[in-house]
């Protein structure tokens, strides 16, 4: 008999605090709660052009841009989105106070990137077994 596939994770609520600018709150049906700012989901951000910069920057969703030797930080503001929507009952999109507007972040996708410590420290141990 072939395995049963795991079932996607699935919000029981999803709050995104745009006015007050905190981030997105999402309870999952199993229980699990995750918190995301808007800076975070920016620097995630799953669109193929966002996904490549990353890639060349060899860093993962959940890791903070990179500042190249010898940048100096230059001010810009936070990021924050200035529009959210719902994509059909599976992903939310921002366009973000950047101007981009391109990524669509799935309930799979969000679950995946979720930054509490819990979820982390299981990242951090799948990363390891397959070293």
């Amino acid at each position: 008999m072939p395995a049963v596939p795991p079932t996607a994770p699935d919000p029981k609520s999803v709050k995104v605090h745009l006015t007050a600018g905190t981030g997105v709150d999402i309870e999952w049906k199993d229980g699990h709660s995750s918190h995301f700012d808007f800076p975070y989901l920016r620097s995630a951000c799953p669109c193929a052009l966002c996904d490549d910069e990353r890639g060349k920057e060899d860093r993962e969703p959940w890791d903070p841009p990179k500042q190249k030797p010898g940048a100096l930080p230059m001010f810009k503001p936070a990021a924050k989105p200035v529009q959210a929507e719902a994509v059909g009952k599976y992903a939310l999109r921002f366009t973000w106070n950047d101007g981009h507007e391109h990524g669509i972040y799935s309930w799979d996708y969000l679950r995946d990137i979720c930054p509490c410590a819990e979820c982390a420290a299981e990242r951090a141990a799948e990363k390891e077994r397959f070293k």
